[in-house]
């Protein structure tokens, strides 16, 4: 389906004027009774088609017995019967020329492969009927009046919410009702993901002119690698804040690579979501704060802010929590200091942060008269205040609360003529004050939490910088197959022929040669003869492993033996390799070994690709050798990735400054790093029948750099597929 032919389901369903409530019920407690009694409420304009075949009316309605009974088509269906009967429903929807159906009904996906094979069946039942669901909570079009959750007083704004989870979605609305005047325009309960996806939701919303920020959680995401596509398309307009759950869980319980090993969920999310410009927050209660800022305010287009505070205890916390976040605090200009001296008490502290110290006690206005000389000072590029604002006129004199009120009014219209924005903490944001209502009208917000408050300027600066520096990197895209030679297909096609799920060592090297990557010189020998002859001449010093496709981990079975010098230890290597190899696995199909010289000196790194069962592709790079699953010290990419990207990879680590020369080390080359990483983003992307990679060792030298071992997986569900196509060729030419 278009572009635009999505974009206009999606219109008719959260623009939707008329709607049928199919498991309508006279029973306050059931859904169906809610929805019509809710859309009532909120004065909906848009005509409602109850379907009961046991009722006549329901709230002054008149009800229908089936669907088929509506005397007219209809935009929208909200289904409230069980699992069982939705087939049937969404057929008469679809001949009533009804653009999309709310699924409440469980006992589909979640549940195993029995329900997801219902959900299947139910998606194609549906004949082009958009579903939201099943296992939803439901949706909301705020300005339309059209709920079709329950929820009583939404608050109203610009926030788009897509959740999971219809408790946590409560929990935000809540929040917004309570502590602030800006809310949603948009809830939709994603649920299944059966049919709409969230990636159509974020498309929709990125076209929406009363969209000004989205807010997700996620508890998993069916096509991850077209939400990253969508998202770094919508995030170069409109803000995501994300909040993903499950970041504990494990990885796959066994896997071929170390790549496999180590790639979690968090790292593999956090890393492709950040790439995306996604702002994402590990805590729940940061998650509608953020969303409001950024909703709300102008962004910090450079990482640099005042503290403008009336006591040291809070400006210090402020300060240490916005270093630790990579926020800047500069001095200020000489002209900012001067024209604070004017008007400060003698003791207040003119460096940032900036501490009024009492001076405010008499004339809580003077926040105002700070913050118009702090956000024209061109090093400052946002205001966070922190203390008692809001408090003068309960903590001092009431007739103080005028004062402060004057300041909210002219801080509110200081950010809209200077445009930076102004976040405020305050200790007495619980006893909702008249002049932090007054900040809230100007969609200045305020939190009594100083750490959310710090996160709230963090998510602008990293927003900001992300929109001044997004490019084309970001897209997530991929021309599979665009890349690749005849000789290096020929490799991987053979491989297939065999029923082989691995590549060997020695033709990973030769694919990856042919791809114009730098590899170590190896030779593939089948007796002691061929081995000596090999290592001499090479000048002995050489290296020799297993050759095996039934052999994975070569150094587990015993099939790696390093320094070789004579020809009597290349001798009794090769029989210790192949006797070890036998005893490790009794019928392991030996080839022989490879025999390969020594590398030269440096640092072992490691760099390594699987393929995400959300995003697709990804590569990790970290320290390497035999103890990369032990340290755990990597980092991760979505692919395809640049070198650019590549070298933030490297500097990521903790271990990144090994390379850069420690206890008279020379520095390592990063710059052949990170080239070869994005060589290898092209690997994967030339053969899309690799599932996982891992070169490991790669020895990094001074210059350049040697690739020890190269491992080489393959997808098998992609090589059935090549054999059924190559079979059902060769029975047309029969």
């Amino acid at each position: 389906m278009e572009t635009s032919q999505k974009n206009n389901a999606l219109e008719r369903l959260f623009k939707a004027d008329s709607v049928a409530i199919i498991g309508a019920s006279k029973d306050e407690a059931k859904r169906g009774f809610q929805a019509i009694k809710t859309l009532l409420d909120e004065k909906y304009e848009g005509r409602i088609y109850p379907v009961n075949p046991k009722e006549k009316s329901i709230l002054g309605l008149k009800c229908y017995s089936s669907v088929m009974d509506i005397p007219e088509k209809f935009d929208l269906a909200l289904i409230t019967t069980p699992a069982r009967t939705l087939k049937k429903i969404l057929v008469e929807c679809a001949a009533k020329g009804a653009a999309g159906a709310v699924v409440i009904a469980g006992g589909f996906g979640e549940m195993g492969e029995e329900g997801k094979r219902l959900e299947e069946e139910v998606v194609a039942s549906a004949e082009g009927i958009r579903i939201i669901g099943p296992n939803t909570s439901g949706m909301i079009s705020v300005d339309k009046g059209l709920n079709l959750v329950g929820l009583q007083n939404v608050p109203h704004g610009s926030i788009a919410l897509l959740t999971q989870s219809g408790n946590i979605a409560l929990t935000l609305i809540t929040e917004a009702g309570l502590k602030s005047q800006m809310g949603f325009n948009y809830y939709v309960g994603v649920g299944n993901e059966a049919d709409i996806k969230f990636h159509e939701y974020l498309e929709y919303f990125t076209a929406d002119p009363d969209t000004n920020a989205i807010l997700m959680y996620v508890e998993g995401l069916r096509e991850g690698r077209k939400f990253l596509q969508q998202a770094s398309r919508t995030t170069q307009v409109k803000p995501i804040v994300l909040y993903k759950s499950g970041r504990s869980a494990k990885g796959s319980k066994s896997a071929g690579s170390h790549t496999g090993a180590l790639a979690g969920i968090s790292e593999v999310a956090n890393s492709a979501f950040k790439r995306a410009g996604i702002i994402t927050v590990q805590h729940s209660d940061e998650m509608f704060p953020i969303a409001e800022s950024l909703a709300s305010l102008p962004l910090i287009e450079e990482s640099s802010i005042a503290i403008l505070a009336d006591g040291g205890g809070h400006a210090t916390i402020a300060a240490d929590y916005l270093t630790e976040l990579g926020i800047k605090i500069p001095e200020l200009e000489e002209d900012t200091r001067d024209k604070l001296n004017a008007f400060l008490p003698p003791n207040a502290s003119l460096a940032n942060p900036i501490d009024v110290a009492g001076g405010a006690d008499q004339n809580p206005a003077i926040f105002a008269d700070c913050a118009e000389i702090l956000l024209n000072d061109k090093n400052i590029n946002g205001l966070l205040v922190v203390g008692l604002f809001g408090g003068y006129g309960i903590r001092f004199a009431k007739k103080l609360a005028f004062k402060e009120e004057d300041a909210a009014h002219r801080m509110g219209k200081l950010v809209r003529k200077i445009g930076k924005p102004i976040v405020l903490h305050s200790l007495y944001n619980y006893a909702k004050p008249h002049s932090l209502d007054l900040l809230r009208y100007y969609k200045i917000p305020v939190y009594d939490s100083l750490e959310i408050a710090c996160k709230c300027i963090e998510a602008l600066s990293f927003y900001g910088s992300y929109r001044l520096e997004v490019s084309k990197e970001s897209n997530f895209h991929f021309d599979w197959g665009a890349k690749a030679v005849p000789e290096g297909r020929k490799i991987i096609d053979d491989a297939i022929a065999e029923g082989r799920t691995a590549l060997l060592e020695h033709e990973a090297k030769e694919l990856l040669k042919w791809q114009g990557i730098p590899v170590s010189m190896d030779h593939l020998v089948a007796n002691e003869e061929e081995a000596v002859k090999i290592a001499a001449e090479n000048g002995y010093d050489v290296a020799m492993k297993i050759v095996s496709p039934d052999i994975i981990h070569k150094s587990d079975a015993g099939g790696v033996m390093l320094n070789l010098k004579n020809e009597r230890e290349v001798r009794e290597a090769f029989k210790k390799i192949i006797k070890n190899a036998y005893e490790y696995k009794p019928d392991a199909d030996i080839r022989g070994c490879i025999v390969s010289r020594m590398s030269g000196e440096g640092v072992e790194v490691i760099i390594g690709t699987k393929n995400d069962d959300q995003f697709g592709p990804i590569v990790m790079f970290g320290l390497g050798g035999i103890l990369v699953e032990v340290v755990k010290d990597v980092s991760f990419r979505v692919l395809p990735v640049s070198e650019s990207w590549a070298a933030s990879m490297i500097d990521e680590i903790k271990a990144s400054t090994i390379l850069d020369g420690v206890r008279g080390r020379p520095p390592r080359d990063k710059e052949a790093i990170a080239k070869l990483i994005g060589k290898v983003s092209e690997v994967i992307e030339a053969y899309p029948e690799i599932n996982e990679m891992d070169l490991n060792p790669v020895i990094v030298h001074e210059e350049g750099l040697t690739i020890v071992d190269a491992r080489i997986i393959l997808n098998v569900d992609k090589m059935e597929k090549k054999k059924r196509l190559s079979s059902s060729l060769d029975d047309t030419r029969i």
